[in-house]
Order: structure tokens, then C-alpha cells, then sequence
């Protein structure tokens, strides 16, 4: 039941030794007899893709990306609320709770805050809410943070619904998407576990103990429990599936992973596990074209959009307007206002028939990621904004988010040398070295011009409970 997996500078688990075919390759020249025929013709090709949608967890710079955009985003913008949380989510909101609590029983919304108007209760959700967006930005324990900001994201937009915006419905979908992806293989805390774990087996050493996971694992399961009995999860009947889904398979997957690391039923939840992140990873995908589609056609119905004039009105509206001068600036021109009108509208319709085309799709991308920084100078919508380039970054090319990775080690390393009394070689001043204490005067790099970043094999990074 082992399937082998192709080596490719993209594939995360192509270092699973559980995932390789067992005999090795040649290095040296090969011998001229004949070869064995290969499987061509559209069997092969489905034969091919198949075995890369099982064997591998696609994605795992793009879904990183989103992982960190979307956390930052709503980490962002809880701790600007933060002093008005009470007038806009709280006790003291117009949108009091009773109306809430009306609203949630009819539409079978899911909101933790409905459980009891304590404004204590209100302060401990609002806080869990901030460090597990804090925590998932970071990949410290994604699989429990993900559900855990999850649980916070539609807990508080589902309080008071009418306080929000676009971006709003943007973070509340990739918040439920980003459950079901493998998206702590590079670029978080819990890669570095698993590389730390990875190092002390090829030394023979047992993994790190956990303790952390088994406690989490505990303490969430009766507050699951108590919450399916009191009916405190919705209306809805795939939220509570979805959440003894992930309890029950975390105790599953530690338990496969402690005692048959390499058995074939391990292999099995890898398999399942990678394709529930790359049929996810396609619903993100095919979530930002239905959105850029659907905005982009609604636009040229609109007859201000048909003649041009359609930026001209928010820009002189004051509440859009956070710098007056350079709005006035900006509308005065009769040109640029007509130009940004019909080139949004452009983008936004065209860009989902472009992604055949990698070259045309990345020049549509940077100019959809210059339009929402847009936004957000102009218009004031700076989390809006956030939201909608951490979708974007979904379809951004592994070579630039390799290169952008890269370029922030080297200036982490810079920042870190330059501070008072750091010497990261003993003896050495200003050597910086690697995890493993060997000198490294760069990043290190893989065979294919890459840099290497520590992978979460099998999602679970060592012997960990929930993480």
C-alpha cells in the first residue's frame, strides 16, 4: 500500500521514506540495452496525477501563505477593536444579545457567545480568539489552533453579523477552509518540531516528549462533549461532525504514529490526509475566481461602472476618505478616475480565464494585489484588503515564495547578528550557523536552487496528539 512519490523540488514529502520506492537510483552511466516500454496515453497521465494528489500535500508555500494572511489579518484587527470589542461585539453593542440570540435560532448560526451574556464569558472568547490567530500565524499547534480560530472567528462575526464587511465573509470562509489543509509544512513552528524530531532519529534518539498535545487533547474533549449535549453548536449538522471528526482522528493519528510509524495504515491516513488538503486547496482556488467573477460581472451591469465614473463617488465621500488631499487629488482627475474604473472591472472578469497562462495570470495578480493596496490607502479598508491578498497569495508562484522566504531568513540573521553581545559561532563573531550547529555563511540549499525548509511529514510533526 505504499506509494512511491516523485522527486520534485515542490513535493513536501518526497524525504518520507514511507512515500519512496525502495530500490535506489543509478548514478552512474546507464547501460544502452533496451528499455522497458512506458505507460503513455491518458492512463498514464491519470496514473501520474493521482499519484501525486495521494503521495503529496500540494502547496505548501501558497497554503502557508494563506495560513499567515488570514491570521494576521484578524489578529490585526481584534487588537484594533480592542477597545471598542464591547460596543461591537460585547454586552454594550446596539446589536444587543437578545436580538442575537433570536437571529442565530432562526438562521442556525454557530456562535460561542450565545452560550450566556456574562461579560466575563465575552472577555475569555475574545481573548482565546486573539492568541489562537496569534498561534496559527505562527504554526504553533496548527491543527488545534486552526480549529480553535475556527470556533472564534465564526463565534464573534456570527454575535453581531451586520458590523462587518467583504472582507468579513472572506476570513469567515478561509477560517473553515483552513480546518482541513496541511498547512504548517513550511514556515511555522511545528516544521521546526518536526525537523528537530527528524534530526534526533537519523541519530537514533528517541522524538522529543510531548506533553503539550496530550493536555489540549484532554482538556478540549469535555468541552466538546458538554457543548453537543447542551446544543451549543448551532443548528447545523456539519459543524459538530467536522469538530468529532478532528478530536477523534488526532488520538488516532498520534497513536498510529507513536506505535507503527511505518505501517500501512499510516500510510493510509497520509494518503487521506493529502487529499482532503489538495481537494481544499482546490476549493480556496476555485473560491477567489467565483469571487473575482462574480464581483467583476455585477460591476458591468452597474451603469456608473459602464461609464467610468463609478471611483469617483467613494473618493469624495468622507468616510471613505482617510486622505482627503489625496483623494481630491486622484478624483480631480476626469483620465485616472475612467482608467482604474475599466481596468478594475477588466481584472476582475478576466483574471479566473488566466490562469492557464502563468505568465498573464502573474501580471493580473500583481495588479490585483496593487488595487487592494489600494483600497486600503484610499479607501480606508486596510483588513479587507489584508484578506483578499492572503487569497490571492493562493495562486502565487513557489519559486517567488521560496525567493521571499529566503530573503527574510538572511534578513532575520542580519537583524539578530547586529544585536549587542550575539555571537552565533562561539569563537567566531558574526558566523551564523544552522539548527544543527554546523557554520552556514547563507541558506542552506537543495539540489534544485531552492532553499530548505523543514516539512511537517505526515501533518503531525512527531509523536503529538493534537498539533
Amino acid at each position: 500500500m505504499t506509494i512511491p512519490s516523485p522527486q520534485s523540488p515542490q513535493n513536501p514529502d518526497s524525504q518520507n521514506p514511507a512515500s519512496q520506492s525502495s530500490g535506489s537510483q543509478p548514478t552512474g552511466p546507464q547501460s544502452a540495452g533496451p528499455r522497458a516500454p512506458r505507460s503513455g496515453g491518458s492512463g498514464g497521465d491519470l496514473a501520474r496525477g493521482l499519484q501525486r494528489v495521494t503521495a503529496s500535500a500540494l502547496g505548501p508555500y501558497q497554503s502557508a501563505v494563506v495560513r499567515i494572511g488570514f491570521a494576521a489579518t484578524y489578529l490585526f484587527f481584534l487588537l484594533r477593536e480592542l477597545p471598542h470589542r464591547h460596543e461591537l461585539y460585547g454586552p454594550d453593542s446596539p446589536w444587543h444579545w437578545d436580538l442575537a440570540r433570536q437571529l442565530t435560532e432562526g438562521n442556525r448560526a454557530f456562535s460561542v457567545l450565545m452560550w450566556t451574556d456574562s461579560t466575563v464569558w465575552f472577555e475569555a472568547v475574545y481573548a482565546l480568539t486573539l492568541l489562537s490567530a496569534a498561534a496559527l500565524m505562527l504554526g504553533w499547534r496548527t491543527r488545534t489552533m486552526s480549529v480553535l480560530f475556527m470556533v472564534g472567528v465564526l463565534s464573534v462575526q456570527n454575535r453581531s453579523i451586520f458590523m462587518g464587511d467583504g472582507g468579513d465573509n472572506v476570513v469567515h470562509l478561509m477560517a473553515i477552509y483552513l480546518v482541513l489543509t496541511r498547512c504548517a509544512q513550511v514556515w511555522s513552528l511545528d516544521a521546526r518540531r518536526a525537523a528537530r524530531n527528524a534530526r534526533r532519529a537519523a541519530e537514533g534518539l528517541p522524538p522529543l516528549r510531548d506533553i503539550v498535545g496530550p493536555v489540549l487533547w484532554v482538556f478540549l474533549g469535555p468541552v466538546l462533549a458538554t457543548a453537543t449535549l447542551m446544543g451549543g453548536l448551532g443548528g447545523t449538522w456539519w459543524l459538530p461532525t467536522l469538530l468529532w471528526i478532528l478530536w477523534l482522528s488526532a488520538v488516532v493519528w498520534w497513536a498510529v504514529g507513536r506505535y507503527a510509524p511505518r505501517s500501512e495504515f499510516r500510510t493510509l491516513l497520509d494518503v487521506l490526509a493529502n487529499l482532503t488538503h489538495n481537494a481544499t486547496l482546490a476549493v480556496i482556488m476555485a473560491e477567489v475566481c467565483l469571487i473575482y467573477a462574480t464581483a467583476g460581472w455585477y460591476k458591468i451591469q452597474g451603469s456608473r461602472w459602464q461609464d467610468g465614473t463609478a471611483l469617483y463617488y467613494p473618493l469624495n465621500l468622507d468616510y471613505f476618505t482617510p486622505w482627503p488631499a489625496l483623494s481630491d487629488i486622484l478624483g480631480a482627475s476626469g483620465l485616472m478616475v475612467m482608467v482604474l474604473t475599466y481596468g478594475t472591472v477588466i481584472v476582475q472578469v478576466a483574471f479566473p480565464f488566466t490562469l492557464f497562462n502563468r505568465r498573464v495570470k502573474n501580471v493580473l495578480l500583481v495588479v490585483m494585489i496593487c488595487e487592494h493596496a489600494g483600497i486600503a490607502l484610499l479607501l480606508g479598508l486596510p483588513f479587507f484588503s489584508m484578506a483578499m491578498i492572503a487569497a490571492d497569495a493562493v495562486f502565487l508562484p513557489t519559486a517567488f515564495l521560496v525567493w521571499l522566504g529566503t530573503r527574510a531568513t538572511l534578513g532575520r540573521r542580519r537583524l539578530l547578528s547586529r544585536l549587542p553581545g550575539r555571537s552565533p559561532t562561539p569563537g567566531k563573531p558574526g558566523t551564523p550557523t544552522r539548527a544543527d550547529g554546523r557554520s552556514a555563511d547563507g541558506p542552506a540549499r537543495d539540489g534544485h536552487g531552492g532553499t530548505e525548509e523543514p516539512r511537517l511529514q505526515g501533518g503531525g510533526g512527531g509523536h503529538t496528539l493534537v498539533g
